[in-house]
Formats: structure tokens, sequence, C-alpha cells
């Protein structure tokens, strides 16, 4: 396994075990639920992302107010471009999404669920 691969799988143990308040709560509330498998901090390239469901072909991200900074949505855009080349939809939702809508965030993701047939 090549060096920043290994790097990258260590970071994604570390990341399952801190998870931020709100990617703990989606995840224990409502992801873990689901009849199908989702991925917490799955490596896929060059990138960790929060959640992922292969079978939908969907990433979920929670982002906190860092991706809200020209230089993390710069980012996310570029990662987002990386992801939807490989086939995937991305689903972004903030802190504050998941803390005032949590209902309203578990409805999107079902329904994007759903639609791809699972």
């Amino acid at each position: 396994m090549s060096k920043t691969k290994n790097n990258l799988k260590k970071n994604s143990q570390k990341l399952r075990k801190e998870m931020t308040k709100e990617e703990r709560h989606l995840w224990y509330d409502f992801l873990k639920t689901l009849p199908v498998t989702i991925h917490r901090q799955k490596v896929i390239g060059p990138y960790i992302v929060d959640f992922y469901c292969a079978s939908a072909k969907l990433v979920i991200e929670i982002d906190g107010t860092q991706h809200f900074e020209e230089k993390g949505l710069a980012s996310d855009a570029e990662r987002d471009k990386y992801l939807n080349d490989m086939d995937l939809t991305v689903l972004r939702y903030s802190n504050y999404d998941v803390n005032s809508n949590f209902d309203g965030v578990c409805e999107d993701i079902l329904k994007r669920i759903e639609v791809s047939g699972i």
C-alpha cells in the first residue's frame, strides 16, 4: 500500500473515532438504521468522504463553517468534480441543517437513496 493511501486509511480511522457532533447524530440516529450499507469516513481516491453508500452511488458530506470560506469552497468544488466524474452524487448539508432540520435532511437522503432504486 502506498504511503499516501496508508495515511488516508489511518486518517479515516481516526476521523471515525472523532466524528463531529453532527456526523455522530446523523450516523447513530439515521444512517446506521437504514437497510443499505453506509460507510463512515470512506477513502475514495485522494479524498475521505464523511459517508458513502456504494449501492446508491451517493456521498454525504456534513460541512462545518470552514467549508463556507473561500478556500473551503474551492476545495469542495474540486473534490465534488472528482467524485462526480466517478459517477457519484454528492449531497452536502451544513452543521446548521443537521441541527435545525434533522428530519428534512434525513428525508432528503432517503429520497435520494430511493431514487437510485435501492
